[in-house]
């Protein structure tokens, strides 16, 4: 899986739920709300303060070490 800023949180978490520790850094503690889940990273990133361009590096850096 190749992750955007426009990925939604949910296929992210569905793709690899190990990936929720990096959205849990960035203060996300809602990840089983339905909202949530729909939000796309940079949405999510934008609420809360976060470079949504870091959040994907670290997520596809993450995935692609597996």
């Amino acid at each position: 899986m190749k992750i955007t800023k426009e990925s939604l949180i949910g296929d992210v978490l569905d793709y690899d739920v190990e990936t929720a520790q990096f959205f849990l850094e960035m203060g996300m503690h809602c990840l089983g709300c339905p909202s949530a889940r729909g939000e796309s990273i940079e949405q999510a990133c934008a609420v809360h303060g976060t470079d949504a361009d870091a959040l994907v590096k670290k997520l596809n850096d993450f995935i692609s070490a597996k």
